[in-house]
């Protein structure tokens, strides 16, 4: 994984290289606010980038939207302070794979970023379920008849079990499936229904009023 750091503070910027580094992690270049990250990404094409939010000259967020529309293959994860629902829900929206926390310990930092390596969304504990309590709230009060068109049967499986939160592994465990053939259907749900992350896939099903119950998956 090659990773692009882009935050506004030196010590921090040089604390997470560290970290990183001693796990085996390649660290690109640093950046010291959007416009530089959004220069950095451009000319080194890193795999991730982690992106703070508050930062001169333009934020993470505007960052955020640039880079996904020129290099739409580089996953951005948020890494900030900032635990606010409107933060993680522009930032959803602006196009980041994963939203962490700062005050992460370093070894659940790293079992949430090595998921991105598996189609995974990084978000840290709690906010997810803010996710989905936010997207169930605007829910339609009557689903959608049917299933999304164009999914086969195994798609639509695949579908309920990640509107529920559950990683690749835990997708294949309930369907007795291999990991890959998670990604590979994942891979499809994504191209039919023209989203990018499994962020915009929950997004999606809670749209379309199919968020599953607890019995479904």
């Amino acid at each position: 994984m090659r990773v692009l750091l882009a935050d506004d503070h030196p010590l921090f910027r040089d604390g997470v290289r560290s970290l990183l580094e001693a796990r085996g992690v390649e660290v690109v270049g640093e950046a010291r606010d959007g416009q530089e990250a959004l220069e950095a990404a451009l000319r080194l094409r890193p795999d991730v980038i982690l992106m703070d939010i508050t930062m001169p000259r333009m934020d993470g967020l505007e960052a955020t939207r640039l880079i996904k529309v020129r290099l739409p293959e580089v996953k951005i994860v948020i890494l900030t302070v900032s635990d606010e629902d409107r933060m993680l829900f522009e930032a959803i929206k602006s196009g980041a794979q994963g939203y962490l926390l700062k005050d992460l310990q370093a070894d659940e930092f790293f079992s949430l970023l090595s998921g991105i390596e598996r189609g995974e969304t990084p978000i840290s504990r709690g906010l997810a379920g803010r996710i989905l309590e936010e997207f169930a709230r605007r829910r339609p009060d009557r689903p959608e008849p049917g299933a999304p068109a164009g999914l086969t049967d195994r798609e639509q499986e695949v579908l309920t079990c990640v509107s529920s939160g559950a990683s690749n592994r835990e997708v294949a465990a309930t369907l007795h499936i291999s990991e890959n053939t998670v990604k590979f259907h994942m891979k499809n749900i994504l191209d039919k229904l023209h989203l990018h992350n499994r962020a915009e896939v929950v997004a999606y099903a809670a749209r379309k009023g199919w968020l599953p119950s607890e019995k479904d998956c």
